[in-house]
């Protein structure tokens, strides 16, 4: 087995500093062999922290067995290496949005130098997973976004990653300008993986999604170890064919939750209360409007009208 660091994008910074995105690879198998490649890509926004200790993860369990690696694992744990250090979602200094600006240009500005490099250093992958947590407001289950347009080509590969829950969402412009996007039109195979709460590493849900990986290279034929599964199987269900129904804040106040993330419940159980700490009012119940999984719950407990306060998958248990 190989491993090396390889700069995938340099671009000058003031005061005499570059700014550099790296990946680690990982080559193991027969050199004269088409090997095939899995590329993991997570740091896109500064505030998502998971897909750190994924990364880790995934180099450790590969160099404590190089012998079952068969082919070439990519690792980019900082897309947005400026986010990272400094604790913010976006770039520094643009007030941008690094998911919003592929496929990128090599006659850009420097953002878009750097998506272009990170679009063509992935050229080749015959898979992309491309890893996320929520904000720090929301916390998410663990999930697979996948555009409908891509759901056929997808799902599939998505079922092996040991998460739970798959969601199939609409096409929405916005979504054009992401990595994940950008890849697919390519027809690069690309999976968006969301899991766990902003600032924050959730062990179990690291753990979940490494043995995913694993998985997932195994099918690839990457990996040749049989034993893939250091924590729990998972199951997936998938949102096609039931609604997504999203909850906001009817007030402001602080929400107290009452249900467990990632449970199922019924119409009209108690997800939280919007207080009001000034007079010690409960000025809102937060009630499930239909049976459902409760699969995003409000983690920021500061609340405003309008606010999110939790996603349900309708329909019950299966």
């Amino acid at each position: 087995m190989r491993q090396r660091v390889e700069v995938v994008s340099s671009v000058a910074l003031p005061v005499d500093e570059t700014l550099e995105i790296k990946r680690c690879r990982y080559i193991g198998g027969d050199k004269a062999a088409r090997l095939k490649r899995l590329s993991i890509v997570t740091g896109t926004h500064g505030d998502e922290l998971e897909g750190q200790y994924v990364a880790f993860m995934v180099g450790e369990r590969i160099k404590k067995h190089p012998e079952l690696l068969n082919g070439i694992v990519d690792i980019y744990p900082a897309a947005n290496p400026l986010g990272i250090d400094s604790i913010q979602r976006g770039i520094p200094g643009f007030d941008l949005d690094m998911n919003r600006v592929f496929p990128g240009d090599s006659h850009g500005t420097m953002v878009d130098i750097m998506a272009g490099d990170i679009i063509e250093s992935l050229n080749g992958s015959d898979l992309v997973l491309d890893i996320h947590a929520s904000n720090i407001f929301l916390r998410e289950m663990p999930q697979a976004r996948i555009n409908e347009n891509m759901g056929e080509a997808l799902l599939p590969i998505a079922e092996k990653l040991n998460l739970d829950f798959l969601w199939v969402h609409p096409n929405a412009t916005v979504l054009e300008s992401t990595l994940c996007y950008s890849l697919n039109i390519k027809n690069i195979p690309c999976v968006v993986i969301e899991a766990g709460v902003g600032m924050r590493i959730t062990k179990e849900y690291c753990v979940q999604l490494t043995d995913g990986i694993f998985n997932i290279m195994k099918d690839m034929g990457i990996w040749l170890g049989d034993d893939v599964f250091e924590g729990k199987r998972h199951c997936s269900i998938t949102s096609e064919g039931r609604e997504i129904v999203f909850l906001n804040a009817s007030c402001s106040g602080v929400f107290i939750q009452s249900a467990e993330h990632a449970s199922y419940l019924k119409k009209n159980d108690v997800i939280g209360r919007i207080v009001k700490p000034l007079t010690g009012e409960v000025i809102d119940e937060v009630l499930a409007p239909c049976d459902g999984l409760l699969f995003t719950v409000r983690e920021y407990p500061v609340v405003y009208e309008g606010s999110l306060i939790a996603r349900m998958l309708g329909g019950s248990k299966k």
